[in-house]
């Protein structure tokens, strides 16, 4: 029973919507709320079922006119209590002892439960409603560069495309009449010596069979390869997911396809190192750079050099920024940072007169570095 919810309501869509504004409601819900795009959310698998409930409603001229006519749409027509629209009325329990049933079977084990769960089909296979196409993911390795400047690549990818023999519905040939129900679409069933008109199992109350496809086994798709070229926006970063839309699977019934993710691998670089949008690199200075200052060249992302002060008496691991020189951000535009963390290189000396020159420096310069370390000792 499914009267519970406005099936226009729900869909986002008036009570003159046509078929095919319908269908995009239905298709842009359902891919907001597929389980899917919300693993664990268990509000948008309800809101998405219900979403499907009242597609498979309202796509349905039959369904809809029901619908619009009663407020609610039942597989028996009818709600308990209601007047039946085709003239008959509903079986009336009032009044009647149910605990009569309890072990009435043909066996004496059976119960009302068990009655009711025969009546209703519980277990039954429900009638095969559209569906949406799952999503796939696949992954794809590029370069530093191509991670900041932007890149295409090619994948070949194996995915389930509507059968062409059916189009996508599983059956082919035409359509006959139910032997079992004789086309009614509804069968009585005696439990108890009360009986019941109740959907035909055989056709789930269509009236109607025909084959399944030979060539998609009546599941409606089938799995074949597909190469094709995905653009990579500029600024994506290590992990990135890449949604190609309608490059999923495609649905069953005719839902619509999923989507195609590709999660980006980014390979690492020998001298920038990123993280997020900023830019690291290490730069060896020598020892009267910077101990003296002077302004060294950097090489940047921009495939320029830019110019850093380093300022006298800077010593090993200090870290300087260069404003604007990281990677371009692919939500914002806006540019990261580049740092340049100093590292001062000590050099061989092989010569005498060198090394004279050095003590001389230390005898000009007796200072012990070590001796704020041994304060605290």
């Amino acid at each position: 029973m499914t009267g519970k919810n406005d099936f226009y309501k729900l869909l986002g869509v008036s009570r003159k919507a046509q078929p095919e504004e319908i269908r995009k409601a239905y298709k842009r819900l359902a891919r907001k709320f597929h389980p899917d795009v919300n693993p664990g959310d268990k509000g948008a698998e309800d809101r998405f079922k219900k979403v499907s409930e009242a597609y498979d409603v309202l796509s349905d001229p039959k369904k809809r006119q029901m619908y619009d006519r009663l407020g609610y749409y039942s597989e028996a027509g009818f709600q308990p209590g209601e007047a039946n629209p085709w003239g008959r009325r509903p079986v009336d329990f009032s009044g009647f002892d149910f605990s009569d049933l309890q072990g009435a079977g043909a066996g004496g084990g059976s119960s009302f439960r068990d009655i009711f769960s025969q009546l209703f089909g519980r277990g039954e296979t429900p009638p095969q409603r559209p569906e949406p196409g799952s999503n796939l993911e696949y992954q794809a390795t590029i370069g530093f560069w191509d991670a900041i400047r932007g890149t295409t690549v090619r994948l070949n990818i194996l995915r389930q495309r509507s059968c062409p023999a059916c189009n996508g519905k599983g059956t082919t040939g035409r359509e006959r009449l139910c032997p079992e129900c004789e086309g009614s679409g509804s069968a009585d069933k005696t439990i108890v010596n009360l009986r019941f008109n109740v959907a035909c199992t055989r056709c789930q109350g269509t009236g109607r069979l025909q084959d399944a496809c030979v060539p998609c086994k009546g599941a409606g798709r089938l799995s074949e390869p597909e190469s094709l070229e995905v653009r990579i926006p500029a600024g994506v970063q290590d992990g990135y997911r890449v949604r190609v839309p309608g490059k999923g699977n495609s649905g069953t019934q005719g839902g619509p396809r999923g989507d195609l993710y590709i999660i980006t691998k980014v390979n690492s670089h020998p001298f920038f190192t990123r993280k997020g949008d900023d830019i690291y690199t290490v730069i060896p200075v020598t020892v009267p750079e910077a101990a003296l200052g002077a302004k060294v060249e950097v090489p940047t992302i921009e495939n320029a050099r830019a110019l850093l002060k380093i300022p006298p008496g800077t010593p090993s691991g200090q870290k300087f920024r260069l404003r604007e020189k990281g990677v371009a951000s692919l939500k914002s535009g806006k540019r990261g940072d580049q740092y340049v963390e100093v590292r001062i290189h000590i050099p061989k000396i092989a010569d005498e007169r060198s090394k004279e020159i050095l003590r001389e420096f230390s005898h000009l310069n007796p200072e012990n570095p070590r001796n704020d370390l041994y304060r605290q000792l």
